[in-house]
């Protein structure tokens, strides 16, 4: 599926040296409260929210097969017959990193090597960074499954950042017709969406007054970030 071949364009973001630390988020991600907080988080690590393995996008997996998801490890127990059980997974439409030419070059080297797998740059990103991932709350990245897979983890006041990926959910194309979507919960956070949307207040000006789509020109942005060096493997995404 050659579509999804774009998701792998935000390795570059690792080309941004003149920032120590920055969040990335997916363009169906929004933010409802002060998330600043993040970036003093200890450096060295990758921060994001673990992913949940129960809905159908995971029926290649064995975790899906049998049941098991990190959200619940103790409802559905890793059988010992199949060896050590998976390490943990993020979902990788938001996470904390910390931009280096170093990682870049390597995260672009180790693509070249790296056969294709069902959930693209996200499979990646969690290979690459394995070893320093660390975790954090799920109110920082709440994927909507998470309301009915296991609503016992979400504390939906509390919710900081929420993640539009579920069939159906985005709020510019909502209809409420697919399944989970007539969801009271699910009405309600795609109203806030569009609250945000329609608030002229939060309108972005530039300093000088130009209007937002004129105050950055996307050819000098473009020009500022190098050619990589690699061609991208075609791979579907979880998001």
């Amino acid at each position: 599926m050659a579509y999804y071949v774009i998701n792998y364009s935000k390795l570059r973001i690792w080309n941004f040296e003149e920032y120590n630390k920055m969040v990335y988020l997916d363009a169906d991600i929004q933010v409802y409260e002060n998330i600043d907080h993040l970036l003093d988080t200890p450096d060295g690590y990758f921060y994001a929210v673990m992913d949940c393995f129960c809905e159908k996008t995971w029926s290649h997996s064995p975790q899906f097969s049998i049941g098991y998801c990190q959200q619940c490890p103790d409802k559905v127990t890793w059988p010992a017959e199949m060896g050590p059980p998976p390490p943990l997974y993020f979902n990788a439409g938001m996470f904390v990193f910390e931009p280096n030419k170093e990682t870049y070059e390597d995260l672009l080297e180790t693509l070249q090597i790296t056969p294709p797998t069902p959930f693209a740059e996200q499979d990646f990103l969690n290979m690459f960074f394995n070893k320093v991932y660390k975790p954090i709350p799920l109110v920082y990245n709440l994927v909507l499954a998470m309301l009915w897979r296991h609503p016992e983890n979400v504390e939906l006041e509390k919710v900081k950042v929420v993640h539009y990926c579920a069939a159906g959910s985005k709020p510019w194309r909502y209809t409420g017709l697919e399944a989970n979507m007539d969801r009271e919960d699910i009405k309600m956070l795609v109203k806030k969406w569009w609250d945000v949307y329609d608030d002229e207040s939060l309108d972005f000006n530039g300093e000088d007054g130009v209007a937002g789509e004129d105050a950055f020109s996307k050819p000098s942005i473009l020009a500022s970030m190098p050619e990589p060096a690699v061609s991208y493997i075609p791979a579907p995404s979880a998001a």
